[in-house]
């Protein structure tokens, strides 16, 4: 067991360092071929917090855990408002004032009602899979023409999110740093799996539970790191835009990548419980960020952190 845990811990921080060292080395090269700073931003920078996430959710699905991934997207969706914004906002309140993520925030109901409607008969199919990556292409464009357009107006999160791109990095550099995390993202992601489950096992979790809790937890450390990052320069849009964002992505994305690979049965406490535990914090956030004052104070931030550990610690109880 103690070696399980070492090699879990070892596993989750190669998962985001690789993940992190890709996403550099990516967004480097794409800036040295041209692409603009705003495309850069939206798609790869914006893509990159998820990446642990959609490693991890391929190779559950590979091995035939098809309801640990998913538990992953449900329990990083809910640990990205509940866990992470609550310490945010405990640090520091945060303002709400972008424009694009006023617009973003219900775009985000919107598709974790879809992830709903898709988990409603316990079951996750190949075509879901499909309409899933579709609607996730869509959304890049949509989120690519709003961002344009909230440009001209100077939203601040634009311009924060653009200077975050890396610059002035030698091609062979960014070629090497690609390189690297395309090896070492997938062989963490087997180690983190592999031994959350041996760990899971041993306290008689399911395979739900596992990616609920351990593995969601652990694949939404990046977007602490960045959304702490961000409040502590003053970016309180970009730090809750990172988790808006995160979240879009982990149902489009790392949801579909399951149904492409492994179409199978879901756990219905997935559905019954989860998703609606899932629906219920994002609609919290919505109320805090859209409200009068528009910022999530300590008080709010509070209640998200206390929110979460409830839940986690119901899940664990009822193992």
């Amino acid at each position: 067991m103690i070696v399980a845990i070492c090699l879990l811990v070892v596993g989750l921080i190669m998962l985001v360092w690789s993940a992190d060292r890709l996403v550099f080395g990516s967004a480097a090269l794409a800036r040295n071929f041209g692409i603009s700073p705003l495309v850069i931003g939206m798609t790869i920078l914006a893509m990159g917090s998820s990446a642990p996430e959609m490693m991890v959710s391929a190779t559950a699905a590979l091995e035939g855990k098809t309801d640990t991934a998913v538990g992953n997207v449900l329990g990083s969706n809910i640990a990205n408002i509940a866990l992470i914004l609550g310490i945010t906002a405990l640090v520091k309140p945060l303002s709400v004032s972008s424009g694009v993520l006023r617009r973003e925030l219900p775009l985000m109901i919107g598709v974790t009602l879809i992830a709903g409607g898709i988990m409603w008969n316990h079951y996750l199919g190949f075509m879901e899979g499909v309409l899933l990556v579709v609607l996730f292409a869509a959304f890049i464009i949509t989120m690519l023409r709003i961002s344009r357009a909230e440009k001209l107006k100077g939203d601040t999160m634009i311009s924060e999110q653009e200077s975050e791109v890396p610059d002035g990095v030698d091609n062979r550099k960014a070629i090497f740093w690609v390189v690297v995390g395309l090896i070492v993202l997938p062989i963490s992601a087997d180690l983190l799996v592999n031994n959350a489950v041996i760990i899971a096992k041993y306290f008689g979790m399911s395979d739900l539970v596992i990616g609920l809790t351990i593995i969601a937890v652990g694949t939404s450390l990046p977007e602490l790191a960045a959304s702490l990052a961000g409040v502590m320069k003053g970016e309180d849009d970009m730090a809750v835009g990172n988790i808006i964002g995160s979240n879009v992505f982990n149902i489009l994305a790392v949801m579909g990548i399951p149904g492409l690979l492994n179409p199978s049965f879901l756990n219905e406490d997935a559905m019954n419980r989860d998703f609606w535990v899932m629906l219920g914090v994002s609609l919290l956030l919505v109320v805090m960020a859209l409200g009068k004052s528009r910022s999530i104070n300590r008080i709010e931030g509070s209640i998200l952190f206390l929110l979460f550990i409830a839940y986690q610690g119901y899940l664990i109880m009822n193992v």
